[in-house]
């Protein structure tokens, strides 16, 4: 007697079928290996194998082109777990398996982690606001991969002397889409609380910060505006202190999670959002919009971002030269309830 793809525990060819909304004998052409079916039908198929929790046969497994190494940092900022679903999904759909690094304090480093992707044979690594973000930091080690002929990408972040292809944010443009937006609803005593100095998403920021209030306000002494800490809550929590003390009614933040921070110190003295101060955060995080009150941000492209990294990546997996380019993405403001008038406004 000769066994069937459908053998106990797996569902009917009805239920496959009704799920699918194809005919039972187009499901047994798919799950035999028959030709005669679409490659839409096909996918239906399996799709509503996946949906009813079912393992594929193994002849319809397919078989992984390699593995992708992806370095991200902490996963406690809800924009890096954006960013490393986006790209496993797009490396899943090219047929690749990605092997997720996450670096979190006391943990391995990042080379660390190179090192055991490397150990692992990768086809290539996508590395996310890595020590390539961080001016301080060796890049040497990018360009030992690269002589190795490992290909990478580098996502937020950019040093001028690695041969390789980086994604970023356009975070210039950021930080003056945010100024412009406070500027337009009447504040003139804006802040800006970022990260620490030595990060390129940082220094990028101050310059779109500072140019924004030069042109928009006539203002060209912004040192007592800007207030570096932490890209966490407690660091947006300071750091807004600081820019309260300075009579700062708009503040600016470099992450969604230092925004919250922010809304956090003005409430600490009484202080409404966006009655008394306007707080604008980055990232567009997921669920950042549900917060109490819903976050004005600046949201980056990130599945258009990952895209683009995987893309680039592949082509150089496929042969093409590792060129130094940087494929850099407008971010968009989205305005939300934790901005308002301004005391310009208000008089």
């Amino acid at each position: 007697m000769s066994s069937s793809p459908l053998a106990i525990g797996i569902p009917r060819l009805t239920d496959i079928a009704a799920q699918a909304g194809v005919s039972e004998a187009t499901v047994s052409r798919v799950l035999n290996g028959r030709p005669g079916v679409s490659k839409a039908t096909r996918q239906a198929v399996l799709a509503a194998l996946d949906l009813m929790g079912y393992e594929r046969p193994q002849r319809l497994r397919q078989r992984s082109n390699g593995l992708i190494g992806l370095i991200t940092p902490e996963l406690d900022n809800p924009i890096f777990p954006a960013f490393a679903q986006a790209i496993e999904k797009a490396l899943t759909q090219y047929g690749y398996t990605p092997v997720l690094c996450t670096q979190m304090p006391g943990g391995a480093p990042e080379d660390e982690f190179t090192e055991l992707l490397l150990d692992r044979g990768v086809s290539g690594m996508v590395f996310v606001s890595g020590l390539h973000a961080d001016t301080t930091a060796r890049s040497d080690r990018y360009s030992q991969l690269i002589s190795q002929e490992v290909p990478i990408v580098l996502m937020n972040g950019h040093a001028a002397d690695v041969e390789a292809p980086f994604v970023s944010t356009d975070d210039r443009l950021a930080a003056r889409l945010a100024v412009q937006h406070l500027v337009d609803l009447g504040h003139e005593r804006i802040g800006l609380a970022v990260g620490p100095a030595r990060f390129v998403p940082v220094i990028r920021k101050i310059e779109g910060y500072r140019q924004a209030l030069a042109e928009l306000l006539g203002l060209t002494d912004t040192g007592d505006l800007i207030s570096h800490s932490l890209f966490s809550v407690e660091g947006g929590q300071a750091a807004a202190a600081h820019l309260l003390d300075r009579g700062c009614t708009g503040i600016v933040c470099a992450s969604d999670l230092m925004a919250i921070g922010a809304i956090r110190a003005c409430r600490e003295r009484g202080l409404s959002v966006p009655g008394d101060v306007s707080v604008v955060g980055y990232d567009d995080s997921p669920l950042i919009a549900y917060t109490d009150p819903p976050l004005t941000t600046v949201r980056q492209p990130v599945q258009a971002m990952a895209a683009a990294a995987v893309d680039t990546l592949l082509e150089v997996i496929g042969g093409a030269p590792s060129r130094h380019h940087e494929l850099v993405f407008r971010p968009e403001l989205i305005v939300r309830g934790s901005t308002g008038s301004g005391p310009k406004v208000r008089r």
